[in-house]
């Protein structure tokens, strides 16, 4: 009883002085990631600025009221066809596997990029869970929906964990599919999956984009006490728009609730979410919604172009131009959130991203080591 005392005491001083110094610690991340590698080494066409991407195109950019008519790609968004060893080598073995992607599933336009490996030669791909049928209808998501989708796969967490151990990764993404149909929401399937990751390679970082469990609080706790490194929860939109861009159950203010409650359980994880770009929103909803992530005390956000996935989703409102998400990345930096992402073929998980986050998270290892000591 008396160890069990002096634990809780040093336990205690030990968040004291953790909370005392943090501001310290997160200048010297920020130093850090100004030092290294800038956001713009890691996305496409690096040999034209974005002023000369947008000059290129002299086509139309925003949809008017009462346009039918598609808008034409701009050139800033347009990708390579995937194509490489790289890439089949990751298709076939995610194949043999039965696992999904969300890079395949949600049709993401840097596929090619990630899996091929691209000039950085870094493989990355993005574990969907719990199968590749949803029980919610987003409007912008080209993922499948069922109102009861096939039974989960018992064998997944020790199938993901025996991929991703294979791949030789330092950080993994995982998200999935929302399982309104199942109790737990599949929490207890998403946190044996880290568990049987992190007993197989227990340096790796791990990111999971997880669903809102319609804001159940054991369920978010579970994933949050899971072992995961970075926990992401995409509020995908401004506030007026969310009715009608999202599933009915995937509310604003729940997300931001979500993401408030992450922080409250664990302050010591990343958090992040995303928003998409040209669905009709202002840059005033923009501000706002930022705003609101950012007393959500959300760490890290990523800004992208919505990208119509096929005709039967919603269409394409603006393509936000180069300079437009030049001036997000600015904000957020201004806003103080810890990592900003804006540009038009960012996404939630981005290899970029997951370069700067690892800067983030191999400091605070360094930074708690050396309070131990």
């Amino acid at each position: 009883m008396l160890r069990n005392s002096k634990n809780i005491k040093l336990s205690l001083i030990l968040q004291h002085f953790k909370a005392k110094h943090s501001s310290v610690v997160l200048e010297k991340i920020r130093e850090r990631l100004e030092n290294g590698p800038s956001f713009q080494d890691f996305i496409q066409n690096p040999e034209h600025s974005r002023e000369e991407l947008s000059n290129e195109f002299d086509g139309k950019l925003r949809r008017e009221k009462g346009d039918k008519e598609r808008l034409r790609l701009p050139k800033w968004l347009k990708t390579p066809i995937p194509l490489g060893k790289n890439y089949d080598q990751i298709k076939s073995q995610l194949r043999d596997l039965k696992l999904s992607t969300v890079c395949e599933e949600a049709r993401c336009p840097n596929i090619g990029e990630c899996w091929g490996g691209g000039k950085h030669g870094t493989q990355t791909a993005t574990i969907m869970l719990m199968g590749d049928t949803c029980t919610r209808g987003c409007r912008f998501c080209s993922v499948k929906t069922a109102r009861i989708p096939p039974p989960l796969d018992p064998k997944e967490p020790v199938n993901t964990a025996i991929a991703i151990a294979s791949w030789g990764l330092d950080y993994i993404v995982l998200t999935s599919v929302d399982r309104d149909d199942l109790s737990d929401g599949g929490s207890k399937h998403i946190a044996e999956t880290i568990s049987e990751i992190k007993k197989r390679n227990p340096v790796i970082f791990v990111e999971c984009l997880a669903p809102d469990f319609r804001g159940n609080h054991e369920c978010i706790e579970r994933i949050a006490l899971s072992g995961v490194d970075v926990y992401a929860h995409n509020i995908e939109t401004v506030e007026k728009l969310t009715p009608f861009v999202r599933d009915r159950r995937a509310e604003y203010r729940q997300s931001l609730k979500c993401l408030e409650t992450i922080k409250k359980i664990n302050p010591n994880l990343v958090t992040k979410s995303s928003i998409m770009l040209g669905l009709g929103e202002t840059d005033e909803q923009v501000e706002q919604t930022l705003k609101d992530l950012k007393e959500a005390k959300v760490d890290c956000i990523t800004l992208g172009q919505y990208m119509q996935p096929t005709k039967r989703h919603l269409s394409v409102i603006e393509y936000v131009t180069p300079e437009k998400f030049k001036h997000w990345e600015k904000r957020g930096e201004e806003m103080g959130f810890l990592y900003t992402a804006s540009g038009p073929l960012v996404r939630s998980s981005y290899k970029a991203g997951e370069f700067f986050i690892t800067s983030i998270l191999k400091k605070r290892q360094n930074a708690s080591a050396d309070k131990k000591d």
